[in-house]
């Protein structure tokens, strides 16, 4: 019997503890995600196994550090580098966040959130336009976990994502565990949001865990990575999937990384939702 592999769309993060299991076992996954930012450096020891990972597995670069909600313009060296790595991988997707990091040369350590407003719209689509003509391809944006909202927000975080993807032909990254978390902390239902989303602009969906968190002002969910995908999570999906139809789907884990043998249960467990939507066989091979 041929071994069983997982759906062709069904991908893993690619963290540390987890490059040498990779590097040298056959796994049934059938594409990797990476944060862009480790791999920059064309000589490093992690480059290196990317470049020999990549004969093997198609790849997805995920950025964190090009500060797109920024009023400065995005940095010019960063952007040369990742286009740099994008030149050799050929990825799958490059995508960011709905987010910015970094302002007048300080740089923080958090995806911090905007201000829906006409003139955040307005720079986020500026600084996606130019990402777009330099790397010569569309870029994905992902919705963001959040935990703080701006009083002088006006654009609701759905709409103001939508109208990113209107304005920049950019296409989307739908975070389903960032839309559960944000939900609870900002009290909306996860279904105006993922109802407002141009389902046909999502190329990619994230799926991970997060952390419940008692502080003296209540409750706060965060969005860790560090758990398997809860089960509301789950429905989202399936909800999704079987509205929407397949679309390439990515296990994150990035805190307290468990064995990979878990990871890839996680990947299995979004594979068998995929190919409950079709009529095919799982003994089906890697995609090239």
């Amino acid at each position: 019997m041929a071994p069983i592999t997982f759906h062709e769309k069904v991908g893993v993060g690619l963290r540390a503890p987890h490059l040498e299991h990779f590097s040298s076992h056959d796994t049934p996954v059938q594409w990797l995600e990476i944060h862009s930012e480790n791999y920059f450096q064309p000589y490093s020891a992690s480059r290196h196994t990317l470049r020999k990972l990549r004969e093997t597995y198609p790849i997805s670069c995920h950025g964190i550090g090009l500060s797109l909600g920024s009023a400065d313009k995005v940095n010019v060296e960063h952007l040369n580098q990742l286009k740099a790595l994008i030149n050799e991988v050929d990825p799958l997707f490059v995508s960011d966040h709905l987010s910015w990091s970094q302002t007048g040369g300080h740089y923080f350590n958090d995806l911090l959130p905007l201000p829906y407003t006409e003139e955040a719209l307005s720079c986020f689509c500026l600084n996606v336009l130019a990402v777009q003509d330099a790397i010569q391809r569309p870029i994905l944006i992902e919705n963001p976990s959040s935990y703080l909202s701006f009083e002088h927000s006006v654009i609701p975080e759905w709409e103001f994502l939508a109208e990113v993807q209107a304005r920049t032909d950019c296409r989307l990254l739908l975070d389903l565990n960032n839309v559960y978390v944000s939900s609870f902390n900002h009290q909306f239902d996860p279904s105006v949001y993922l109802s407002s989303i141009p389902h046909q602009a999502v190329d990619e969906i994230h799926l991970a865990g997060f952390t419940v968190k008692q502080l003296e002002q209540g409750e706060i969910w965060i969005d860790t990575h560090s758990q398997p995908v809860c089960d509301q999570v789950w429905q989202l999906y399936q909800d999704w999937i079987s509205s929407y139809g397949p679309v390439h789907t990515l296990i994150e884990w990035d805190v307290d990384i468990p064995e990979v043998e878990v990871l890839l249960q996680q990947a299995e467990l979004a594979s068998d939702r995929l190919y409950a939507l079709e009529p095919v066989t799982k003994h089906s091979r890697r995609a090239s």
